[in-house]
Order: structure tokens, then C-alpha cells, then sequence
């Protein structure tokens, strides 16, 4: 229970998207130095993206981290946690932009994750396979996620759900997509079966659900 009051799912908004991986599970394969496709049971799958967020979005999501990491120092009475973390989800850049990075593992426990759930300006859900593509404008649901094993400790961002506001074109390859003027919509072959669970309804920063908070490590 006490886990439970540190972690905070946030919503990011108006980010722009930086190397989104979402349609499938991928893993980094040190062959081909490159991340590619995989089965979410294998080693190190993850759906994952970056993003670049305002100054002000991240201010507001340090901010959260911070109480998120506090609040589990005070709660924890098995193990000693150092006064800041030693890891967050976000840096700066050598351009000045401020960049974040969110997660979902394939699996925890050895069973499947949900992907993370795709959804269109007007809330329409995108089928699981959607190609999200870098610089495509969205707004970003995360579950904070404070940890410390005695060896490593800081927050990470663990991804839930995208809302995409402006498809960018997809570089290097034909693209099927169009950018549509007033926000992105999904046409009918994009999408999915709508479910009750949708974060883009709920306030910006809001307790996570049990079901988001099953493993120590949430990267």
C-alpha cells in the first residue's frame, strides 16, 4: 500500500515525439547497434518513445518526480534512500531542449504487457500497430515511478497511452500518413475497439491504478 502512494500517472502535453517504438516490442541488438523488432518475452523488449517537452512541462514534471521520490523515502523503512535521485527520465540537451523518456517492458512476471494505448486528437483508439513517427505532436500519459534496490534508485516514466495531435511524416520511406489541419484524425481502418480505460479524461496527475505497478523496476 504504501508503494501504491508514491506512484503518480501525469499527462504530458504538447511534446513532440522522438524516436516513437510502439507499433511492437523492440530490444537493442549489438550486432546491428540499432534497436529492432522482438517478442515481448525476450530479453529487454520494451515499448518505448522520447520526447521534447517545454521548459515549463518540465519543471512541472521534476517537481513530481521529486515529491514521488521523497514520498517513497519517507515510506520505505527497509532500505536507505540518498537524499536525491541518482537517475530521472529527462535531461537537457547540447541544443537546450529538454528531453524525456518513457518505457513499458514486454512483459513483467513473464506475462505480456497491453501495449500502450494509441489514441487520436478526438480520442478515438489506434489500433495497436499504429506507426507513431518522430516529430508528430502528442500528448504523452506516464505512470511516475520512484525505485531503489540498495544499488541503483531514481524515477522513471513508465509509458501508458499516447494521444496524437499531428502525425509528422515518416522519414526515409514512403509514407502513408497526412498531416490533417486541426488536429490528427483517425480514419476507420486505423482503429480500434474504444475501452473504458482512458486516461486523456482524467486529470493531469491522478493515483495509478494497481494494475500499472506489478514489478520493483519499472524500466
Amino acid at each position: 500500500q504504501n508503494r501504491r502512494n508514491c506512484i503518480m500517472q501525469h499527462m504530458i502535453t504538447d511534446v513532440t515525439a522522438r524516436y516513437p517504438r510502439l507499433n511492437s516490442t523492440y530490444k537493442f541488438d549489438t550486432y546491428d547497434n540499432k534497436s529492432v523488432k522482438c517478442d515481448p518475452l525476450d530479453d529487454g523488449a520494451a515499448y518505448e518513445m522520447s520526447f521534447v517537452m517545454s521548459d515549463d512541462k518540465a519543471k512541472e514534471l521534476h517537481n513530481l518526480c521529486m515529491e514521488a521520490y521523497k514520498n517513497a523515502s519517507a515510506l520505505d523503512v527497509k532500505r536507505k534512500w540518498p537524499d536525491k535521485p541518482s537517475m530521472l527520465p529527462y535531461k537537457r540537451n547540447d541544443d537546450g531542449e529538454v528531453i524525456g523518456k518513457c518505457k513499458l517492458k514486454g512483459a513483467y512476471g513473464g506475462d505480456k504487457t497491453q501495449p500502450p494505448k494509441q489514441v487520436d486528437a478526438a480520442r478515438n483508439k489506434l489500433a495497436d500497430d499504429f506507426m507513431l513517427t518522430t516529430g508528430s505532436k502528442c500528448n504523452v500519459a506516464v505512470v511516475v515511478v520512484p525505485y531503489n534496490t540498495g544499488s541503483i534508485n531514481g524515477v522513471s516514466l513508465r509509458l501508458r497511452a499516447v494521444q496524437v495531435l499531428e502525425l509528422a511524416e515518416m522519414q526515409g520511406q514512403d509514407d502513408p500518413f497526412t498531416a490533417v489541419s486541426g488536429g490528427f484524425t483517425a480514419s476507420a481502418t486505423t482503429l480500434s475497439k474504444p475501452e473504458v480505460d482512458d486516461p486523456f479524461a482524467m486529470a493531469a496527475s491522478a493515483p495509478a491504478p494497481s494494475a500499472l505497478m506489478d514489478d520493483e523496476i519499472p524500466f
